[in-house]
């Protein structure tokens, strides 16, 4: 079953923010748009290239309202020792979840239970908690977080515009569609 169009479930966790430890609960994810990332696991080779990467377009994000979280199934812990000692962890400045418990990983369906690490999920939220995009890639595929921003200008159009979607490659100031009897079978 697909949580597009599903409401986070409840969840509390915690999680490594600039040098501090903090709670996070699915209430975090309501009242501006959201990126949640899992990776399967810290001190691992494709994972820190990708958080990394993710960190490269926390600025972006930011200035589109986003707030981004990253999740894998270690200890708030073990984040703050990852970070302290990979260089390209250091660099990251968003929230790192710890999910030891998988509820978070079960809710959005990215747990791999016979390995007890999450899968390569990343998550687009809106501001009422709702999931409105889903990527999620086999263990050896990094993502590129530069993909993110097309689509989260892309949803953010569509949510202040209803009755509007946005076709295939679309960028922002583009050509939008409006979906009526009309178009049926002319595109």
């Amino acid at each position: 079953m697909s949580v597009i169009g599903t409401e986070v479930l409840p969840f509390k966790a915690s999680a490594f923010h600039n040098g501090k430890f903090i709670d996070v609960t699915e209430e975090n994810f309501k009242g501006k748009w959201s990126v949640v990332c899992f990776y399967p696991a810290d001190f691992t080779f494709v994972c820190p290239t990708e958080l990394e990467d993710l960190q490269d377009q926390y600025a972006t994000l930011k200035e589109l309202g986003v707030e981004v979280y990253s999740v894998s199934t270690d200890t708030h812990f073990t984040h703050k020792a990852w970070h302290e000692s990979s260089e390209a962890i250091g660099k990251v400045t968003y929230i790192m979840i710890g999910d030891p418990s998988h509820v978070i990983s079960r809710n959005f369906d990215v747990l791999n239970e016979e390995e007890g690490l999450a899968d390569r999920g990343t998550f687009i939220i809106d501001p009422d908690g709702i999931i409105q995009a889903v990527e999620i890639n086999a263990g050896g595929i990094g993502r590129d977080a530069s993909t993110l921003i097309n689509k989260i200008k892309a949803a953010q159009y569509v949510r202040n515009h209803p009755g509007e979607v946005c076709p295939a490659k679309w960028q922002e100031g583009g050509q939008t569609l409006k979906p009526s009897l009309d178009l049926v079978g002319k595109i």
